[in-house]
């Protein structure tokens, strides 16, 4: 998700959903939701409150694989993902009341700092696979990991957000006839086929180390197209190459997370 200016994302600052969740600040904005925090005026919590874009409200596919995100995480129980509380509609908001993680992404951590120590990178890498392990156990995949979707709390909690690409194990989803995920981290069968199973996250993540060990991504390209293609016809180089000293254990488990 990006930051974009409050008054073209944020009409819904100071409204009351529902009638039980009220809006306060608005915290990112994507192509298909906004995401506000929110104060949950029955239990008197603040909850992180995932609103649909109205225009794609009407749009039953987009409401179904809202929903569906809902339900999905909704199952799992796990310190390391996002608990998702409620789901439901407010005229032409569609949302979603989620566990407030205050702190910040993986990615202001990236953009902030750069290449991380590899001690620090295995202490996000960690509770990230614990919480795609439990959603694997559960039957889900998650199609989406990426550091924007890797939450650190202010007390050191890393959670993994935004299951809102997730399906079921061995799902078929080449009817959509539209690449999901973010291009930077999609597994080769993502691309060819749209069919997918818990090793297109365990690729992503490989990616993700890859980046918090050099600080920049392995593939790059003016346009998707070409990350695309090397995702498809290129391994992934050794992180040693761009931090002489590294452990080869490091190159190993990159190596392996993201074979093609």
């Amino acid at each position: 998700m990006d930051t974009r200016p409050a008054d073209q994302n944020a009409p819904l600052v100071g409204k009351v959903l529902d009638g039980r969740y009220r809006v306060d600040a608005l915290i990112a904005a994507g192509g298909m939701s906004t995401v506000h925090r929110a104060v949950d005026l029955r239990l008197d919590r603040v909850v992180a409150l995932k609103v649909m874009r109205p225009e794609l409200a009407t749009d039953a596919v987009f409401v179904e694989r809202f929903i569906r995100e809902a339900k999905s995480v909704a199952r799992l129980d796990h310190p390391n993902v996002v608990s998702v509380f409620d789901q439901n509609a407010d005229g032409a908001f569609v949302y979603l009341a989620m566990e407030y993680v205050p702190g910040c992404t993986l990615r202001d951590v990236l953009r902030e700092r750069g290449a991380l120590s590899p001690r620090a990178a295995l202490d996000i890498l960690e509770p990230v696979l614990a919480g795609l392990g439990a959603a694997h156990r559960a039957g889900l995949v998650h199609r989406d990991m990426k550091p924007e979707n890797v939450l650190i709390g202010d007390d050191g909690r890393v959670k993994v957000a935004d299951f809102g690409l997730v399906r079921g194990v061995g799902t078929d989803s080449r009817s959509t006839g539209a690449v999901l995920g973010t291009v930077s981290y999609l597994a080769p069968e993502q691309i060819s086929d749209g069919a997918v199973d818990e090793r297109a996250d365990v690729y992503a993540c490989g990616i993700v180390l890859f980046e918090m060990l050099t600080g920049g991504k392995p593939h790059l390209g003016d346009t998707p197209a070409q990350v695309l293609y090397q995702h498809l016809n290129a391994d992934v180089p050794a992180p040693s190459g761009f931090f002489p000293g590294l452990d080869p254990a490091f190159d190993a488990l990159v190596a392996a997370a993201a074979a093609r």
